[in-house]
């Protein structure tokens, strides 16, 4: 899941640490991307494991507590002189964060990683579309389309279900409404702010139920070890390395690699979670990747 807009000013956009940016400027900015994708997905995976002792509730709060926790201390909001407008931006980003987060993880919980991915990569393929004007991009609205059909529970379709979608399909719309709310933060606030900021709102707004589904297991240790490694995975690192990639190359070519994400999950998902696809689900999950593929090179 891409960390921050596509299209938020670039000399707006934050700053990571030193040794994260040697690191990552001996690496090709392709294979840096490829990493944050695996780290995201690995993340999913890990947290999809902690589904069987945690409700996804209360493996939201784990993974966004410990995210805010540590973009807090790398970039901790400063609320002086904000105004009245940048705290409805910094409020509205953070509650779509965590919309975002538990329905993602509400679908995961019902159908394999692969097919929420691909559902929830309609989103930024919804805002690319919408912010094109050429005919040729229906067609991939089209295609888009044709895969959530072909994923959808007709009779007796093994993996997936019609709640499962519908929290993906949410998901996404909230993956839409991420993407513009960051460029709309990445103005107001300085370096990483707004999404330290957006953090600390998401994790406030779902501490009530995640305390209240996960109850005394989340004092577990080891769950707790497991939920701040989710976060690393889901969320800083990827972000990092999405950042460094951005600076070395176009945003298309960026684009254009991160539509690959879908079918990256859905291997992690056999290979890791035993997630065994069918032929007709391969083929919507490449639909979708070739549709994301197409907006992404005309625009």
């Amino acid at each position: 899941m891409t960390a921050f807009a596509l299209n938020e000013p670039f000399d707006r956009r934050p700053s990571v640490p030193e040794g994260v940016r040697a690191a990552a400027n001996s690496i090709p900015p392709s294979t840096l991307i490829f990493l944050g994708i695996l780290s995201v997905q690995l993340g999913a995976a890990f947290a999809k494991e902690l589904f069987g002792t945690l409700p996804p509730s209360a493996v939201v709060f784990v993974r966004i507590a410990a995210g805010a926790a540590i973009m807090a201390t790398v970039a901790r909001p400063r609320l002086r002189g904000l105004t009245w407008r940048d705290w409805l931006v910094g409020l509205a980003f953070g509650a779509v964060l965590a919309l975002m987060n538990l329905t993602f993880y509400e679908a995961l919980s019902r159908q394999p990683l692969g097919i929420t991915v691909a559902i929830e990569f309609l989103g930024p393929l919804g805002v690319a579309v919408a912010a094109s004007r050429r005919r040729l991009d229906l067609l991939w609205v089209g295609l888009a389309g044709l895969g959530v059909v072909l994923l959808a529970p007709w009779g007796q379709s093994a993996g997936t279900s019609w709640v499962g979608i519908g929290f993906a399909l949410v998901a996404g719309a909230c993956w839409g409404a991420y993407i513009l709310l960051s460029s709309a933060a990445g103005k107001r606030f300085p370096g990483t702010q707004g999404l330290s900021f957006a953090m600390v709102v998401s994790a406030m707004l779902i501490a009530p139920i995640g305390i209240t589904t996960g109850g005394s297991d989340l004092l577990q240790p080891h769950l707790l070890l497991i939920g701040v490694g989710v976060g690393l995975l889901s969320s800083v690192i990827p972000y990092s390395l999405e950042l460094q990639a951005l600076r070395r190359m176009p945003k298309h070519v960026f684009g254009i690699l991160m539509s690959l994400e879908p079918a990256a999950a859905a291997l992690i998902g056999v290979l890791l979670l035993g997630e065994i696809l069918g032929v007709q689900q391969w083929a919507a999950i490449c639909c979708i990747v070739a549709a994301s593929l197409g907006s992404t090179r005309r625009s």
